[in-house]
């Protein structure tokens, strides 16, 4: 199925500086002339999955598992105009039958952050990104593909309340995601109960919204947050098939996240769960990372 893992990581170097963990669905941002260099290693499995809505196990599989690493280095253009850029390697695969797992690069992120509007502890960001698929790894050969091959265009709207004198804070978002046809190695495929004598594939497009709420202080934060991942369009896993690109997969997780910072070098670790879905498996996720900063601020 569809493994949806998002990580979280930041590092820091040079200057006793504080460097705080950002990612495109969050309020942190780097000062100018600073650039955070994220490091992290993330691990999924699952062992039960919803075939359309009916949630069941396959005996040829038995647990599924993801694994990879990551490096996501954060630019600061300005105090409110971050970019964000990931590239990682993925690996997958599973406890019992004879299906071989993939490995190997999959597509590289970049993303604008701004900060459009502040006022008192209330701010609107505005985030654009996308991906490019960088790996020649095989998209419909799922649940062991490590990506979908698409290129993807994705704009989101991010409202955050940080309490000054707490640091409590809320974040909330809500996303459009389009992505691109693929082309896979076949001349026909079944979708939508339909025979296509093409090779070329209609992935769905996609939309989340997710909900923070959590503690920033100087050196430490503490998260636990919900989130909704679905498809726009799509078919359904077919009784007893494989997944393809096709599918309207959906999903909803809760989880926590924490980070310890108290000065340059800092760590931290994320922890989420499915609890439920439609043509996804469910999964327990979990990443950690390493925080380093560069900083060439002059004093």
């Amino acid at each position: 199925m569809r493994t949806h893992l998002k990580m979280m990581v930041c590092a820091a170097l040079l200057l006793p500086a504080i460097c705080q963990a950002q990612m495109p669905h969050d309020a942190i941002y780097m000062n100018k002339n600073a650039v955070c260099v994220a490091g992290l290693y993330g691990h999924s499995t699952w062992s039960q999955y919803w075939e359309n809505s009916l949630k069941r196990e396959n005996l040829n599989i038995g647990t599924h598992t993801t694994q990879s690493v990551m490096v996501m280095p954060a630019i600061g253009i300005s105090k409110r105009v971050n970019v964000i850029l990931s590239l990682p390697y993925v690996w997958t695969s599973t406890s019992a039958g004879n299906l071989l797992g993939q490995r190997g690069v999959q597509d590289l992120s970049a993303w604008l952050k701004v900060n459009a509007f502040q006022r008192g502890g209330f701010s609107v960001h505005a985030i654009v990104g996308g991906s490019l698929p960088m790996g020649n790894y095989v998209p419909d050969f799922q649940p062991m593909s490590i990506g979908m091959q698409c290129r993807t265009l994705t704009g989101r709207l991010l409202l955050n309340y940080k309490h000054p004198a707490t640091g409590l804070y809320v974040t909330t978002h809500g996303s459009y995601g389009w992505r691109s046809n693929i082309r896979i190695d076949r001349d026909a495929y079944l979708a939508d109960d339909r025979i296509y004598n093409v090779n070329q594939v209609n992935v769905p497009n996609t939309y989340d919204a997710a909900l923070r709420v959590g503690v920033l202080r100087r050196k430490w934060q503490a998260e636990a947050f919900t989130e909704r991942t679905a498809c726009l369009s799509g078919d359904y896993i077919r009784r007893n098939d494989m997944p393809f690109p096709t599918n309207n997969a959906k999903a909803t997780i809760v989880g926590v996240y924490a980070r310890v910072q108290p000065r340059n070098i800092g760590v931290n670790a994320r922890v989420g769960q499915v609890i439920d879905g439609v043509n996804t498996g469910q999964s327990t996720s979990y990443t950690v990372g390493l925080l380093y900063l560069f900083n060439w601020k002059k004093p």
